[in-house]
């Protein structure tokens, strides 16, 4: 994750990791968690413990599509975890990403997500709003960074889940066209010739 995702770090909650090997040479990895979005499984209408999130797809150099890499990954998540009826995952437009590994995978595309909010600090950390406030509180001033919303796409483990949600599927977006609001740049909040920021203060 530090080397091949553009994140640059791993995400945090109880994780499975799968590794990807190429020949001999281990390649990258993929992992699944719980996800930040704690409506996540209430949205496709299971309970917390049936759905999950591929949080990183983290691969250097390699030959196999990543989508087959993916179908792969999917299968063992599915055998470990027979409890599961559903993958969510989220392409980010801020990182020029429509989600194309996803369509060619025959993922449910079903729009995107709402835009946020967060706040960088001096060492160019990003923080949420609420840590925010607690950090204004204390005289941190920081800067106000907007995303855009992020595609969204579900994969079901099941027949009777493909059913379920297939009612939500909206055409794929394409890349270099907005959908939904979802736009393909970060951009940094404020208003006006000298942007301030309406939480708090901007550098």
């Amino acid at each position: 994750m530090e080397h091949w995702h553009y994140s640059r770090r791993m995400p945090k909650s109880k994780l499975a990791k799968i590794g990807v090997w190429q020949g001999e040479a281990f390649i990258g990895s993929l992992i699944f968690g719980v996800g930040s979005n704690n409506q996540m499984a209430r949205s496709v209408g299971v309970a917390d413990t049936q759905c999950c999130e591929l949080v990183r797809v983290a691969l250097q150099t390699h030959t196999a599509p990543v989508s087959r890499i993916v179908a792969i990954a999917l299968r063992f998540i599915k055998r470990q975890y027979p409890g599961l009826r559903c993958v969510v995952s989220y392409a980010d437009p801020g990182q020029g990403h429509v989600g194309t590994i996803y369509q060619a995978g025959n993922w449910i595309y079903t729009g995107c997500t709402a835009p946020v909010d967060y706040y960088e600090d001096s060492r160019g950390q990003l923080n949420h709003w609420r840590d925010a406030r607690r950090m204004q509180q204390r005289g941190v001033s920081l800067k106000r960074i907007y995303f855009p919303g992020k595609h969204k796409y579900l994969m079901p483990l099941d027949e009777e889940m493909r059913r379920k949600i297939a009612p939500l599927a909206k055409p794929y977006p394409k890349r270099a066209q907005g959908v939904a609001g979802c736009t393909p740049v970060v951009q940094t909040g404020g208003g006006g010739s000298s942007p301030t920021c309406a939480l708090v203060a901007a550098d």
